[in-house]
């Protein structure tokens, strides 16, 4: 197979899917084909270049690579939207930024941590959107839950690894946060009119 060829299947199949593909997945698409991980890498390094000074860019992230649009465009993109994102809760987003950088965390802890309980509906809303994940049990009395972050959570907030998630002393208040993460939410939880000194439970 020619390499332009190549390139454009590729480059094809990352904007057919929503998902991240990996090298692997990527393989699958030339069954009948002697395509190597080298080629592939060769495509994406060539679509990189190919993106370089472009509103989109070739994005690595845990799961693998994704097409997307660059974060300096968004706020023009924004104006093409009838309805803005609405933010995710600021409870929500505490709740999550705990996990993420205390993972692995009880449920108990971070309502220490915060002095409010935790919704039941926040973490069955980060599980559904499989952003987060029991890693264990704690060896306490009751055995509470260790919760922490998935690859998932990393991919739809933009981020290859835990490594690239804001330092601490950068963050001023979750508002900088939600920022940083480049995260906008079309369908938050019910919780998204609550004050962190708020709860359902």
């Amino acid at each position: 197979m020619e390499i332009k060829e190549l390139k454009n299947t590729v480059e094809a199949a990352l904007m057919a899917f929503d998902e991240p593909l990996s090298v692997k997945d990527l393989l699958q698409l030339f069954p009948e084909e002697q395509v190597t991980s080298n080629d592939i890498n060769q495509a994406i390094n060539d679509l990189e270049m190919d993106y370089a000074d472009r509103g989109i860019e070739l994005k690595c992230l845990s799961k693998g690579y994704r097409i997307q649009t660059r974060a300096k465009v968004q706020p023009w993109l924004k104006n093409l939207t009838e309805q803005k994102p609405k933010k995710l809760s600021r409870a929500l987003l505490e709740t999550l930024a705990l996990i993420a950088y205390r993972q692995p965390i009880t449920r108990g802890e971070i309502e220490d941590i915060r002095g409010v309980a935790v919704s039941s509906k926040i973490i069955h809303y980060m599980m559904e959107r499989d952003w987060v994940r029991v890693l264990g049990y704690r060896d306490v009395p009751g055995k509470p839950a260790m919760l922490g972050t998935t690859k998932t959570f990393l991919d739809d907030f933009n981020l290859s690894s835990l490594q690239e998630l804001p330092s601490l002393s950068e963050i001023k208040d979750i508002e900088t946060l939600e920022q940083e993460l480049q995260f906008g939410e079309e369908n938050p939880p019910q919780e998204a009119s609550q004050t962190m000194d708020e709860s359902d439970e």
